[in-house]
């Protein structure tokens, strides 16, 4: 992802409402595969991590891309935002080159 991408990306999430929230029993497998359809779905997602949770956002930011296969676009205190492309028929979103 070239930095041009990231900052596009990063644009597009400055508006949106995290859709998942992280608390004390940190990564579940149900909140990874629901994190992976979520993505399959809308391929930019913005996550919440509670105060209640123990484990660093960037860590967690980088153990959800990992299992969901996607990109971290950014972690900024507590929130996370993650990418993943969408297949050919179904993108939504189209990265500047």
């Amino acid at each position: 992802m070239t930095t041009k991408q990231r900052a596009y990306l990063k644009s597009l999430a400055m508006t949106m409402e995290p859709i998942f929230q992280v608390g004390k029993a940190s990564m579940t497998p149900g909140l990874t595969q629901a994190i992976s359809e979520a993505l399959e779905a809308r391929e930019l997602i913005k996550i919440s991590v509670l105060k209640n949770c123990a484990d660093d956002p960037r860590e967690l930011a980088e153990i959800i891309s990992e299992r969901t296969r996607s990109q971290v676009v950014q972690v900024i205190g507590k929130k996370i935002v993650l990418y993943r492309e969408g297949k050919d028929d179904k993108k939504k979103i189209l990265l500047p080159l």
